[in-house]
């Protein structure tokens, strides 16, 4: 009878030496997934959870979009609820180090895909606001509210006044829509609009507003709408 210790062993042992070699396109999704979960599991042979998972989910990208309370409700431990958060922050850390300290215009495909890895797949609405010096250098990179962007009033002045207090001179809007469809709505188009005269008054330039969906991302500027 073999040693199924042992096999699980050799198992991991190669997926490392794949992943060392030739890098994370080296390993399948489930495979990164799996090798993940090594480090909440040990002892056990995880390709099945790792393959369920992302199954379930979707995919690799909302897989670890997933919040922990979701998680947790799905039946996984605070173990492996974990190891998927240190691959997710792991990632978001290294993108996000790509629009650091660089002017942002000129940076444009990084932050695109910063946008899309951390909120994509998000399962609330959230805006985020990039602000920026007269360099276009990233001061703060903030999430103003979770929900809908209806109450542009309270919305702008918010913002606005956080951009004054930064002492910035531009800024991104950033939201996603959970429905996966990243066409800008009404209420968004209000926002932005609202956004743009406040700003005017005050110095502060709305560069644009950026939509972020699982199916794609949509730029209000590129779209002609600012």
């Amino acid at each position: 009878m073999g040693d199924n210790s042992n096999d699980a062993g050799g198992h991991r042992a190669r997926l490392r030496q794949r992943l060392l070699d030739g890098g994370g396109n080296a390993l399948l999704d489930h495979e990164l997934v799996e090798y993940l979960l090594t480090l909440a599991i040990p002892r056990r042979d995880t390709k099945p959870l790792a393959k369920r998972l992302i199954s379930e989910a979707g995919g690799i990208g909302p897989l670890l979009q997933k919040p922990p309370e979701v998680l947790r409700r799905e039946g996984l431990t605070d173990g492996v609820i974990g190891a998927l958060a240190i691959a997710r922050a792991t990632a978001e850390r290294l993108l996000e180090t790509r629009i650091e300290e660089r002017p942002i215009l000129s940076s444009w495909d990084s932050l695109r895909d910063y946008l899309t890895a951390t909120m994509a797949n998000q399962p609330v609405e959230e805006v985020r606001v990039l602000f920026l010096n007269a360099r276009n250098v990233l001061i703060a990179n903030e999430a103003m509210w979770r929900g809908s962007v209806d109450e542009a009033a309270v919305h702008v002045r918010e913002v606005i006044s956080r951009a004054i207090t930064l002492a910035a001179t531009a800024i991104i809007i950033v939201h996603n829509h959970p429905s996966g469809d990243p066409s800008p709505s009404q209420a968004d188009l209000r926002l932005t609009r609202d956004l743009i005269d406040a700003g005017r008054h005050m110095k502060v330039k709305v560069h644009d507003h950026v939509v972020v969906g699982a199916s794609g991302r949509t730029s209000m500027r590129a779209q002609g709408l600012i």
